[in-house]
């Protein structure tokens, strides 16, 4: 590929050249024909004379001789320690002695993709998709959270005082259901995690999505006693949707809904201290219509998940 500035195509060069090899055309009226320099129309007569055709292709300009080039066992060492760990450049760095951006370097030399887009269990690269439309799959998954004593837990008291109220407090069930397509999520704080309690909210859930226009297909859960025995089946049969399960000991396969559970902790659950679980649940619902309506998700190119589902009412403003 030339150059973006070239003057002269690959088939240009060969014909100023054969101007002034085959038809003895002096170098001025060969430059000022063809409108470059002279020392340009010396430059490819010269290579056309030393290697014909093949000469007038553009050259690498990568140097014949690179004396400050990283060895080339301290670069089997680099591509090494990250198979092996999966660590980023900068802990690379540190064992292998060099700079994390030279690290940096030897490993997109390697064509080795960065960490974000491998399994850290396996090194294997992480098969993403989305399905194309809404509610052809819903994501359901519960996340306990601790809930709050009166007069603050923890974070309000510090670890000693709190830990005393933290058994008493007991626990919250988040039980959640994401939207494959758009993200667009459904959250209920219930008591338990049983059979009756799960099939009860797919049911809330179903509902909810329906409300907003959208008819689940398919859902997908973990491998949770609750959503293997018949309760969850025959609630599944009931609503008209296929149950799906991911493989034992791959959560990835429902990370959607798991990274929902972390962007909740980070900016609803943990965000500010509370004094109360009451306090903290109020502020809950607010949050979520946040989500749903005005937040952007990098998950689909930084666009709202209602903004995905084309006949929810434009009311949440």
């Amino acid at each position: 590929m030339c150059h973006r500035n070239a003057p002269l195509t690959p088939t240009g060069r060969l014909r100023l050249a054969w101007c002034i090899v085959e038809d003895g055309w002096p170098l001025r009226r060969a430059a000022e024909r063809f409108q470059v320099s002279h020392t340009t129309a010396k430059r490819w007569a010269d290579r056309y004379r030393q290697r014909g055709w093949a000469g007038m292709n553009d050259r690498s300009s990568r140097p014949h001789h690179c004396p400050h080039k990283t060895p080339a066992d301290v670069e089997e060492l680099v591509v090494r320690l990250r198979q092996e760990h999966r660590i980023g450049p900068q802990r690379i760095g540190v064992r292998s002695g060099v700079a994390a951006s030279t690290v940096h370097r030897i490993l997109r030399d390697h064509r080795l993709p960065p960490l974000a887009t491998l399994d850290r269990a396996t090194g294997r690269p992480i098969r993403r998709y989305e399905r194309s439309r809404p509610g052809e799959l819903l994501h359901i998954d519960v996340k306990k959270l601790g809930r709050i004593p009166n007069g603050g837990g923890h974070k309000m008291l510090g670890r000693a005082a709190g830990r005393k109220n933290r058994d008493r407090a007991g626990l919250a069930y988040l039980h959640t259901a994401l939207d494959d397509h758009s993200r667009l999520a459904y959250t209920e704080d219930l008591p338990d995690e049983t059979a009756m309690t799960c099939a009860g909210f797919l049911q809330r859930a179903t509902a909810w999505f329906a409300d907003h226009g959208i008819t689940i297909e398919r859902v997908l859960t973990d491998n949770a006693w609750a959503y293997s025995k018949t309760t969850w089946r025959e609630t599944c049969r009931q609503l008209g949707i296929q149950p799906r399960w991911t493989r034992p000991w791959r959560p990835q396969t429902n990370g959607k809904v798991e990274r929902f559970h972390r962007t909740l902790l980070e900016e609803w659950a943990y965000q500010r201290p509370y004094t109360t679980d009451a306090e903290r649940q109020a502020a809950f619902g607010d949050w979520l219509d946040w989500y749903n309506y005005h937040r952007p998700h990098t998950g689909i190119s930084g666009h709202t998940p209602a903004s995905r589902v084309t006949n929810v009412s434009e009311q949440h403003v």
